[in-house]
């Protein structure tokens, strides 16, 4: 790997000499001062500020098993049976309400939003694998129509603070919503947010339960990749970001995953050059995951970062991501979260213990041709030195991982409607291919989506 790093750096010099004469971020350095905006006493009232908007998704998805690896459906009985391909085709809708937060030193506002979903494919060979991106009844059939509460919150606000109450949608790198299927999931709890500061802004919660994207009922938190069914009951969190220059943006976390795990998050974002000519944007993301409580999960202790820099030039941008996990265990986060803000998080997480892996990815932005909202976009990953022999625990299914190898590329495009009636619509077309050695958990499938989102305004 020393050969890639040194690829990496020189990568990186290479292009800040280059563009030290396009240079148009400030880097200059910008100190921290007491915010002069006070969005409280902008309040323009609880009916005066109210709206209504919401979304509907179209979200179609056609997996083909490739040598070793099959689906599986019950076709009588209880009977497993094999099929090579998985279809799901949903239609998802959310309606949100949000009103305006009343005037005075204290706003009130709330949020509700429902969401209903309806399965187009109905067929349970098709669907293949019970709930996982359709939902079933026990015995495999699609539950053709469902709803439930998606949003559902009060909030109380002094000048630029916020605290928030119920069910909610969150986005930090250490529990954050997950939106890749026809509806997102949310969570269940307590938040703060404070923007007192220029350049410096604070966030902190407490969470319960999530609602997961394919289920109607609230549930406690497990892991992504544990093989034990273990729960845990709560997540605290608490974070900053930090501007200290228009160039640079920093970010710290730390969350409990109660009984499971402490981790701890640092990033930085770095930007210097102009887009005109060439712009380079560096971004590092470090996690540091350490078993916690009664170690429901077992040992745990595990580094992982992701280097990525990517130059732009004009209508094209080439990225160079370099990953590594230090630990016998997976990288872990919990299930029905985001909470994987690495830059090779793809089909495949590309976090199996001890992994290393390289992604170079290609985007080219239509704007530049006189066809804006269009974008492509192309990338090859690969993973190696996947080793979980070491690993002392039962909670993870690692230990036959031995020198385990996988490779994944995807070719998409999306398109983002620019006016009419129909403005800010987009549609996305993706075709992956992922291709694993025996033990690598993610297997030998391709897989086309097709995800078209709507948003409207009622009120």
């Amino acid at each position: 790997m020393k050969t890639v790093s040194k690829t990496l750096l020189a990568l990186s010099i290479a292009s800040i000499a280059g563009m030290a004469q396009a240079e148009e971020i400030s880097q200059a350095f910008v100190p921290t001062t007491v915010s002069t905006d006070n969005a409280q006493a902008d309040a323009k009232g609880f009916i005066e500020d109210q709206h209504l908007t919401g979304s509907t998704r179209n979200w179609y998805a056609n997996e083909l098993a490739r040598r070793d690896t099959s689906f599986s459906y019950r076709k009588g009985g209880d009977t497993p049976t094999p099929t090579p391909r998985r279809i799901n085709w949903v239609e998802g809708s959310i309606l949100n309400y949000t009103s305006g937060f009343t005037q005075g030193t204290v706003g009130f506002a709330t949020e509700l939003a429902v969401y209903n979903a309806v399965a187009l494919d109905r067929d349970r060979k098709d669907m293949a694998g019970g709930s996982n991106r359709t939902l079933t009844e026990n015995d495999g059939d699609a539950v053709g129509q469902w709803s439930k509460l998606g949003l559902g919150n009060i909030k109380a606000r002094v000048s630029n603070t916020t605290l928030t109450a119920g069910r909610q949608s969150v986005n930090t790198p250490v529990i954050a919503y997950i939106g890749n299927r026809a509806l997102p999931s949310s969570f269940q709890g307590f938040s703060l947010k404070s923007d007192e500061l220029s350049n410096l802004s604070f966030q902190a919660g407490s969470f319960d339960r999530v609602s997961p994207r394919t289920e109607q009922s609230l549930t406690k938190f497990r892991s992504e990749y544990a093989s034990t069914r273990a729960f845990a009951d709560r997540i605290d969190m608490f974070g900053m970001d930090y501007k200290p220059s228009a160039a640079l943006t920093t970010s710290f976390y730390a969350s409990n995953v109660e009984d499971f795990w402490k981790q701890y998050y640092f990033a930085f974002t770095h930007d210097i050059g102009n887009t005109d000519t060439l712009a380079l944007s560096t971004n590092l993301n470090y996690y540091k995951t350490k078993d916690s409580g009664e170690r429901k999960l077992g040992p745990i202790d595990n580094d992982t970062y992701s280097l990525s820099f990517t130059g732009t030039h004009q209508a094209h941008s080439l990225t160079l991501a370099y990953q590594q996990v230090i630990g016998d265990e997976y990288f872990d986060y919990a299930h029905e979260t985001n909470a994987i803000f690495l830059a090779n998080s793809l089909l495949s997480d590309f976090n199996g213990p001890n992994e290393k892996s390289l992604q170079i990815g290609y985007v080219l932005n239509m704007a530049d041709y006189g066809v804006p909202g269009l974008k492509f976009n192309v990338y090859k990953a690969r993973g190696w030195g996947i080793d979980g022999t070491h690993y002392k625990g039962t909670a993870y299914d690692v230990k036959n991982m031995d020198g385990e190898h996988h490779y994944e590329y995807g070719v998409g495009t999306s398109y983002t409607m620019q006016s009419g009636p129909l403005k800010a619509s987009t549609i996305r077309a993706t075709y992956t291919t992922h291709r694993a050695s025996e033990f690598q958990a993610d297997g030998n499938l391709n897989e086309l989506r097709v995800v078209t989102t709507i948003p409207f305004n009622i009120l």
